[in-house]
């Protein structure tokens, strides 16, 4: 786990989504997402590169390929979902590959197609690094928001609600 000391305990305050400013809720809610995404991230690189050794941008495509029931996804269909452009990500994707986290093949039928699929591998360290992943995201949402706002946010993603995930 990475080192609280890396990690300012005096983070800005949470956005207010009690409103009092000039923005309307929408964008007062929208900030509140961007300010708890930013703090998660800013903690979560560190964790990410000691768990697995990764950029934090090449696990985000280590996390997308996870929620492939099977197979994989097109690059193109990565680049997407991503909002990434495809020149970078076909070098992530090269970095992954290199690791021995995915694998590239062709799509059969389509000369310029590009399947990507996760290894044995990226699944094992992915399942062996979820418990200390999951753990940073609910301690930097609890560290930078309010109970109500964590209620909140967690009401927005149901998957934080429940166990979709324990097994």
């Amino acid at each position: 786990m990475a080192d609280p000391e890396e990690h300012p305990t005096d983070l800005p305050e949470c956005p207010s989504l009690g409103g009092g400013g000039l923005l309307p809720a929408e964008l007062r809610a929208w900030m509140l997402l961007l300010a708890a995404t930013g703090a998660v991230e800013q903690r979560l690189r560190t964790v990410v590169k000691e768990t697995l050794d990764v950029s934090h941008d090449e696990f985000l495509v280590l996390c997308l390929l996870a929620e492939q029931p099977e197979g994989g996804l097109r690059m193109t269909r990565v680049a997407e979902l991503l909002g990434r452009p495809k020149t970078r990500l076909t070098y992530q994707i090269a970095c992954l590959q290199h690791a021995g986290l995915v694998t590239r093949r062709s799509v059969c039928g389509d000369k310029r197609g590009i399947e990507v699929a996760l290894t044995d591998k990226a699944r094992r360290l992915l399942k062996e690094a979820s418990a200390p992943l999951a753990a940073t995201v609910t301690e930097s949402l609890a560290h930078f928001m309010g109970p109500e706002q964590c209620a909140a946010m967690r009401g927005l993603v149901p998957d934080l609600t429940g166990d979709a995930h324990a097994e």
